[in-house]
């Protein structure tokens, strides 16, 4: 390789220094086996990994970073790996949630702090792909992102389930006597049966389609299974494109635009994607500068059918989306409709519209086209308006009970989940069909980090009696592989004196998705009362981060992102203290 010594690059003015600073930088790298010639001035390649035992998702990411040095090393770059933390919410108390906006500062800060021309983003657990993305957009150098890809189908008796879809199923089963103890025991290890993250379209799904749909991730990547070998190859194709990228310049400010927001938005109704990505992106949004509010969700998937049919919201799952032509035969489809942004740049280096121009629907059960669609336009996310939720709120349509959009009934207040759960089981519980199930107190601030509640399980008595949907409202949000009649992130949350924290048992509550709106059906002078005697929850937290969170987080239809973090700081070397 030619000598590069005189190049400018970032890395330079660690590798590239005279003196005692340089030969300190590289002395101690070379403790690792590296030649004097890497330091030549070419491009270092950070690999950020999220690879941890407590992050089951995101486990096998220490091969797929293998994979991504063997691509930097072909293109002419030099790879180093260092690991992040991992927001797995399979395990996390009290949400993963909670340390997505860690995880983004951590990403940013170890970015910045050491000598990297770009970076590779291994991510697979739902918070894991969005806090990448946001740290790595804040320092604003090359970086593409590379997540882990879905499970295999998940099989039991003969039948495709899903992971997390069937857990909420499979609790239903086991609380009708229709599934004993020992049948859940050994269907719970038929969900879950390779690497990867679950091949629902939930919110993990979601965000790596997202990504992909943004253009920060390589055409087709974001649905080979985590032990297919393409999903190796994948890994391998960043590593050589991202030292492409540093040659280029191409930065995330570059195809962070309004319109690969736009595109985002409306790949989310597409593929019937998670809630969650609606949270996601407006924090991400908020780290470019890019203008993005609640009602962009409602106004630009009005006219975007449902075309992927994938649970929860339909039959199959990741592995058929997959083979059925992925994320590109989709954003082919709708492109095709005028439904898309083709300009947009990627971090291929070409537009929305050249890469899925190969693009081919192989199995129209699965992607269904834009003339049959799985489900019509309007069908997606809704966003709610009324005076239960000034801010704004969100329902997943896909999910739901169409019966029950448009919907009328008593509610039943719990000051938490935990206050739920406790009775949930009770064959006194009063409650009927036509109850509206309120949960408050599940919001950024007072859970805190708005955990996936919001979907609590039907009472008991009401699922042995048949009943198989409730609307239910809550602060808080749901996972992507939920379903039912939910309204989420109801804003503001009750912990800083949303309306949610007036509601008492029995006040109606109307829901009108059609219409947009979500009220209370009480006098403004009693509401107005109640909100006199109405008195702050006390501070439970004086220290540490989660006293930092509860402090700083926005609400919901601002990202819950903390407001200091909002726009990027760049990518300036710091001070050299040699």
């Amino acid at each position: 390789m030619t000598d590069r010594r005189s190049s400018s690059r970032r890395s330079q003015a660690w590798f590239g220094a005279q003196g005692r600073s340089g030969m300190l930088y590289r002395s101690w790298m070379r403790n690792q086996g590296f030649g004097h010639e890497v330091f030549d001035g070419r491009p270092v390649i950070g690999i950020a990994t999220s690879a941890s035992e407590l992050a089951p998702c995101n486990a096998h990411l220490t091969r797929v970073a293998e994979a991504v040095k063997r691509g930097v090393w072909q293109a002419g770059g030099l790879p180093l790996q260092f690991p992040t933390m991992a927001t797995g919410e399979t395990l996390m108390r009290p949400t993963a949630m909670l340390y997505r906006n860690l995880m983004a500062m951590e990403v940013e800060e170890l970015i910045r702090a050491n000598p990297l021309d770009g970076v590779v983003l291994l991510s697979g657990c739902d918070k894991t792909t969005p806090a990448m993305l946001m740290g790595a957009a804040s320092v604003d150098l090359p970086a593409v992102m590379v997540t882990g890809g879905p499970m295999l189908n998940g099989k039991y008796r003969g039948q495709d389930v899903g992971s997390g879809t069937h857990v909420w199923k499979f609790e239903e089963d086991l609380k009708t006597g229709r599934m004993t103890e020992e049948e859940c025991f050994f269907a719970e290890g038929c969900m879950a049966r390779s690497d990867g993250h679950c091949m629902t379209m939930g919110t993990a799904s979601t965000m790596a389609c997202v990504a992909e749909a943004l253009g920060m991730q390589l055409p087709g990547s974001a649905a080979w299974p985590a032990v297919d070998s393409r999903r190796m190859e994948t890994a391998q194709a960043a590593g050589r494109r991202i030292v492409g990228m540093v040659e280029e310049e191409l930065r995330p400010s570059r195809i962070l635009t309004r319109e690969a927001f736009e595109n985002a938005i409306r790949v989310n109704a597409a593929i019937g994607g998670s809630t969650n990505a609606v949270i996601h992106l407006t924090a991400l949004a908020g780290r470019v500068g890019v203008e993005l509010g609640l009602d962009d969700f409602d106004r630009l998937v009005r006219e975007v059918p449902t075309l992927v049919n994938l649970m929860p919201s339909g039959t199959y799952l990741m592995e058929d989306f997959c083979y059925a032509g992925g994320l590109p035969a989709v954003m082919a489809e709708l492109l095709g409709g005028g439904l898309l942004h083709g300009g947009p740049v990627t971090v291929t280096g070409r537009t929305v519209a050249e890469n899925t121009a190969p693009a081919e629907r192989v199995d129209s059960d699965v992607i269904t086209p834009l003339d049959a669609p799985f489900q019509p336009a309007g069908t997606g996310i809704a966003v709610l308006r009324g005076n239960l939720c000034p801010d704004g709120a969100v329902i997943k349509q896909s999910a739901a009970s169409p019966h029950l959009l448009t919907h009328r009934g008593p509610a039943r207040v719990f000051d938490s989940p935990e206050a739920y759960h406790a009775v949930a089981d009770d064959p006194g519980l009063d409650v009927d069909e036509n109850t509206v199930i309120v949960i408050r107190n599940a919001g950024p601030k007072g859970y805190p980090g708005m955990p996936e509640v919001s979907n609590v399980p039907l009472p008991a008595k009401l699922l042995k009696a048949g009943i198989t949907d409730m609307v239910r409202v809550c602060d808080g949000r749901m996972s992507g592989t939920g379903y039912g009649t939910v309204v989420l992130h109801v804003t503001p949350e009750a912990a800083v004196g949303g309306p949610l924290a007036l509601v008492r048992d029995g006040d109606p509550v109307v829901l009108d998705v059609p219409g947009r709106a979500l009220r209370l059906d009480v006098e403004d002078a009693e509401l107005a009362r109640r909100r006199q005697e109405w008195t702050p929850p006390a501070e439970r937290y004086v220290s540490g981060y989660t006293w930092l969170y509860t402090q700083h987080v926005e609400q919901a239809d601002r990202g819950a992102d903390f407001g200091f973090l909002r726009g990027g700081r760049g990518h300036e070397v710091p001070r050299d203290s040699h």
